[in-house]
């Protein structure tokens, strides 16, 4: 009998449910339920009543948008109700929306409102320039 971190139990068997096997079958279903989703995701920017920016990514752009006017979004746009979407760009899933999400808040206002000139060019993107040391702040 085959040792198991929660106890002697059987390579194939299930922990969930005992005395059952976890088949190559079973096991194809649960990773094709896993896999990519064939809905979009896209990463839009409103523009807020004080002129700043917020990121967000979404599968429905136009619901989400009302959500914020409705204060029922980001704790941002609670406090920052927001005027227009500026732009959107759609991503295959999740996970590649969620990287352009974090690459763009990485940037300075200069750089996002450069990538929203070319947004509707379909351009990557910019990339972020690193912020050299300030003079006589050696560690």
């Amino acid at each position: 009998m085959g040792a198991c971190a929660f106890g002697g139990c059987l390579p194939g068997t299930s922990l969930l449910h005992p005395g059952t096997s976890v088949t190559a079958a079973l096991q194809q279903a649960i990773i094709a339920g896993m896999a990519r989703s064939s809905v979009p995701w896209f990463l839009y920017l409103l523009e807020c009543r004080d002129g700043s920016y917020y990121a967000g990514i979404s599968t429905d752009v136009q619901a989400r948008f009302a959500m914020h006017l409705a204060g029922k979004g980001a704790r941002y746009t609670r406090s920052r109700p927001p005027l227009r979407i500026v732009a959107v760009r759609q991503y295959a899933d999740r996970a590649e929306a969620s990287r352009a999400e974090w690459q763009l808040k990485q940037q300075p206002r200069a750089r996002k409102l450069a990538w929203l000139a070319s947004a509707e060019h379909g351009s990557a993107l910019p990339e972020r320039t690193p912020v050299a040391p300030k003079a006589g702040n050696s560690r």
